[in-house]
């Protein structure tokens, strides 16, 4: 039986007060009510705030595309986030489109009248895709289905946010643009490879920001840059149209945010069943528009810490994330240490081997030819080169010992509700390193063994979310992930919402370069309204 929001979605005649109870839910829109059409204020404003108004029309499409636009203007040059901006008159006559349907009593979803940079990773249809790669610059004919699904829900694509070479690596730089730096500060890293999502995220150039994640990518430069980022379970958010089908690649687009509630909704937008895609997950996205309260009195966090004593990490990292347990246990978690009954050095070179694998099968045509392999970064192809010496005996050992990692992990799961580990091992380092070569004394012997950390969560392909957990004394942050089991998505997004709700961390401390901005108009406690 149709319900009344699909005929009404199917009239195309969906009214902006049903849309907007019904995408938000019992989000808290109470900010965007007090906000003005002030540049600044929009900007400041949450993507559920900033929906909310564009909706309510306390502020139009055209103001909130103006203001981003020039605060991108002003902001964009001291960290290089943003690539591919889009000429403005084109943006602006979308903006006055958007303006014209909400006049109609006609929405396209969450994200109407939203400006959107897609990392440049995900095919954009009429926009420059680079991967941040001379050997594949190009406009596209087409767009990724997670492309697809911002523009159906509204959004107004205004560029590309900044990547490593073909995202290998958590470092944004590659020959094209060049280099993304910290919001925090501009002489140390952003991260990688969501590092220009990142940074535009915490630099209030975006709303929300769309990412990916193989080794970290979501995690590693949501920790470095102060802000959200969300890997979903693999599925959830389906990867094409195009490639290969079957093969269950531990790499996964996801949402980034500045509060839980706008990764959820994002998450809503991006997520959900596509045919094309036989492995994605059968389940309604719009499940993720629903409230995220909940009691977690009795809940078992497993610290996983060091794992051990496997990995170095710079001092004080461990310390913060230890420092985040008080707030775990504020709303009744309880924290113990958990001990994975698995080799941590068989694990790490399983990752090496399906890496490298994978890596070879996508640039390995690249590779063959010396003129082009010559414009490969080292890097890239050390990682071809690793993939070219494995026979399919090696490939399957690895697959299998992946399997045994899911059953260890599976017996954790059976002591504890959630996993949590640090987001990185590092702070942001300098921005001219291309990579650290050492960590607290010990030497890192690949481009990536400083990432070591992302790993466990990768290969189970579960859902995981990197949450703040605060700053050391140069004013560099960093996170902590939260781990859920497979498909748990929802769930993890509960408990990491309940944790935000006891720290506000990225409402307590704004980059510098956002310091001279005024409060929104009825903020809390002195305090900006969350973003």
């Amino acid at each position: 039986m149709s319900t009344r929001r699909d005929f009404l979605q199917n009239s195309g005649v969906i009214g902006v007060g049903l849309l907007v109870n019904e995408l938000v839910g019992h989000c808290d829109l109470s900010t965007a009510t007090s906000a003005s059409a002030d540049a600044d204020s929009i900007v400041m404003m949450d993507g559920v705030s900033l929906s909310k108004a564009i909706h309510s029309k306390k502020v139009s499409c055209r103001e909130v595309i103006t203001a981003y636009l020039d605060h991108i203007a002003r902001i964009n040059p001291k960290v290089n986030a943003i690539v591919s901006l889009q000429d403005r008159d084109v943006l602006m006559k979308q903006a006055n489109a958007r303006d014209t349907q909400l006049a109609r009593g006609e929405s396209m979803g969450w994200m109407h009248g939203f400006p959107h940079a897609v990392k440049d990773l995900e095919a954009t249809k009429g926009i420059r895709t680079s991967y941040g790669s001379p050997l594949a610059d190009g406009v596209p004919d087409h767009d990724a289905i997670l492309v697809e699904r911002l523009r159906k829900s509204g959004a107004i694509l205004i560029g590309k946010t900044n990547v490593p070479e073909f995202g290998l690596g958590s470092q944004s730089y590659n020959p094209i643009f060049g280099v993304t730096r910290n919001a925090f500060l501009q002489t140390k890293t952003a991260g990688g490879s969501s590092g220009g999502a990142a940074a535009s995220l915490a630099l209030r150039m975006l709303p929300v920001a769309d990412g990916s994640d193989y080794m970290g990518s979501l995690r590693n430069p949501s920790a470095f840059n102060n802000v959200i980022g969300f890997r979903p379970s693999f599925g959830r958010v389906p990867d094409g149209p195009g490639g290969e089908l079957f093969l269950a690649s531990p790499s996964t687009a996801g949402p980034m945010g500045r509060s839980v509630r706008d990764v959820a909704m994002l998450l809503s937008v991006i997520g959900g069943p596509d045919q094309r895609v036989p492995l994605s997950i059968e389940q309604d996205a719009a499940m993720f528009t629903r409230p995220l309260e909940r009691d977690f009195r009795g809940t078992k966090l497993g610290w996983l810490g060091d794992l051990d004593g496997r990995l170095p990490f710079e001092p004080g990292i461990l310390d913060l994330c230890k420092q985040s347990f008080k707030a775990f246990e504020s709303f009744g978690c309880t924290v113990e240490e958990a001990r994975p009954d698995y080799s941590m050095e068989r694990l790490w070179q399983t990752h090496l081997t399906i890496r490298h694998w994978l890596t070879a099968a996508s640039l390995g045509a690249f590779y063959a030819d010396p003129a082009k392999r010559a414009k490969l970064k080292p890097e890239a192809q050390w990682e071809v080169e690793g993939g070219l010496g494995l026979t399919g005996a090696d490939v399957s050992k690895a697959f299998a010992a992946r399997t045994e990692w899911y059953g260890a992990a599976r017996k954790l799961f059976s002591q504890f509700d959630y996993l949590l580990i640090p987001s990185a091992q590092v702070f942001p380092f300098d921005a001219d390193l291309h990579w650290p070569k050492s960590v607290n004394g010990v030497t890192m012997d690949t481009y990536h063994r400083w990432m070591e950390v992302v790993v466990p969560a990768t290969l189970l392909d579960c859902p995981v979310i990197g949450m703040p957990v605060g700053f050391n004394g140069e004013g560099l942050p960093i996170g902590v992930q939260i781990i859920g089991e497979n498909h748990a998505d929802f769930a993890v997004l509960q408990i990491a919402y309940a944790y935000e709700e006891a720290t506000h961390w990225i409402q307590k401390q704004l980059p510098p370069l956002l310091n001279a901005k005024p409060q929104v108009p009825g903020s809390r406690k002195g305090m900006l309204s969350p973003a």
